[in-house]
């Protein structure tokens, strides 16, 4: 593959548009900019219909002097058919045009992506250029639309890494990627029926395995702190008042604290979800309020306290201490209680314009 590459394609709005690729992209660039392209604020180069008459013989001629190769795509422009599908979908989505250049860039788009399937793949053995990603403004949820590598026709789409999950390639809970066809009405009702869906049950099973682990790492420290005390007739065997932290129960209290973050980001958002009347535990109620209860009663503590110090970890311990004793009823609850995306679609004939973030 040459070193810089320009790859042409058609757009309802804009006519022949151009996007410059390898790494060398900046030759593409000048081959452009030399045969009458125009750079947008995207980074896809338009020409002008008032220009200078460029045809396309002159820019092959011009990239050839820059060591550029020049290609003409079979599909239509990404940025429109990210529009167009966006346009189909519930909700209001912001679409944008993204651009990788260089090969590093989309390398860089590696991390991100929260996919355990076809694009995740794509992404790390397949030169993908461009994209298109549709965010949906209600949800934040941010969707990556690419053209799929080897194939005349169909897209791939999956998402981005959700707020607050930092983990994105190679998470075991990462919902798969679709295929989805060239014609908007069908890929948006794929992706409404489909891969919505799944993605919002991956995500609450992802907070659901965030609080579990948290859990866990705190009674696994606890154990080890009550050994320590156990072997220590010294040692003050009720450590969480302030006025007689010693050296191990301070590290224990400092290092529950900062799990416990974690069951504070994603728990509130589960425990929402959470119907116990329609459970087979309806009882689990009472212990779930109690639960929220001391989420609102630990952010009280941060928020009431100027800076880390051993009184306000101890202050929040109550909390986490509820949580230990009935962080296995919110679990049970948390895992009957995964959510069910609705699937309806507007109108196919429905004018809407979805709002550009570039």
């Amino acid at each position: 593959m040459a070193e810089a590459q320009i790859v042409l394609s058609h757009s309802q709005d804009s006519g022949i548009v151009a996007i410059a690729s390898g790494e060398q992209y900046p030759w593409a660039h000048t081959a452009l900019a030399e045969s009458g392209f125009r750079r947008g604020d995207d980074g896809v180069y338009h020409l002008p219909a008032d220009g200078n008459r460029t045809t396309m013989a002159d820019l092959i001629t011009c990239a050839e002097r820059h060591r550029t190769s020049v290609h003409t795509s079979s599909r239509r422009f990404i940025g429109d058919a990210g529009r167009d599908l966006a346009l189909q979908l519930p909700g209001q989505w912001d679409t944008s045009v993204e651009i990788y250049s260089h090969p590093a860039w989309q390398e860089d788009l590696v991390p991100w992506i929260w996919d355990s399937g076809e694009l995740g793949r794509a992404l790390q053995n397949e030169r993908i250029p461009y994209a298109a990603t549709l965010t949906d403004t209600e949800h934040g949820t941010t969707l990556l639309f690419v053209e799929r590598p080897g194939h005349q026709l169909g897209y791939l789409i999956g998402a981005f890494g959700p707020d607050g999950l930092d983990e994105g390639h190679g998470d075991p809970h990462a919902p798969r990627s679709i295929v989805l066809p060239p014609f908007a009405g069908r890929a948006a009702q794929a992706l409404t029926e489909r891969y919505l869906p799944a993605y919002e049950r991956a995500i609450h099973a992802r907070r659901t395995s965030a609080v579990a682990a948290a859990l866990e790492s705190i009674r696994s420290e606890l154990d080890t702190w009550q050994a320590t005390i156990a072997a220590d007739p010294d040692s003050d065997a009720t450590p969480f008042s302030a006025a007689a932290l010693g050296a191990a129960s301070e590290e224990f209290l400092d290092h529950s604290f900062r799990r416990f973050l974690a069951v504070v980001a994603h728990a509130p958002t589960l425990i929402d979800r959470c119907r116990p009347a329609n459970s087979p535990w309806p009882g689990d109620a009472a212990a779930l309020s109690r639960l929220a209860n001391a989420v609102v009663l630990f952010n009280d503590v941060v928020h009431t306290s100027h800076g880390p110090s051993r009184e306000h970890r101890a202050r929040a311990w109550p909390a986490i201490e509820t949580w230990l004793t009935h962080g296995e009823i919110f679990l049970r609850q948390a895992r009957v209680s995964a959510p069910h995306r609705p699937s309806v679609l507007p109108l196919a004939g429905a004018a809407r314009s979805p709002h550009r973030s570039r």
